[in-house]
């Protein structure tokens, strides 16, 4: 069973986790954010298991463009689920859903190294 990873093509991060997974053999299916939008039931889950202030990306040039209005109603889990709805670029990326239901935020290689040893 492969894993699926979400993110965006052109992001330096996305690249470097899809070229980890390829070196690592690890079969995956991307979902890319821009093409092919952000699915509901997955932001859902994901707001359930790893929480809106981890998925939200406060370092990204998205969010640093935003008024100042738009970052407060972000401020909370329903404001950031809607604005990751409306600018799917303020998720932090990649969002990884692994073969055994886990999801992990970001790419940290020895972390996902640790989940191919256990």
């Amino acid at each position: 069973m492969a894993c699926t990873l979400y993110g965006i093509t052109n992001c330096d991060t996305v690249k470097r986790a899809r070229a980890w997974l390829a070196d690592q053999r690890i079969e995956y299916a991307f979902h890319d954010f821009k093409k092919s939008g952000v699915p509901v039931p997955r932001l859902d889950a994901w707001l359930r298991s790893a929480g809106w202030e981890k998925l939200l990306n406060r370092q990204g040039t998205t969010w640093r463009k935003l008024e100042a209005e738009a970052q407060l109603r972000a401020g909370n889990e329903e404001g950031a689920r809607q604005l990751m709805l409306a600018q799917p670029s303020v998720i932090k990326r990649p969002v990884v859903e692994w073969p055994d239901g886990a999801v992990t935020v970001g790419f940290d290689p020895a972390a996902w190294q640790a989940r191919r040893s256990a």
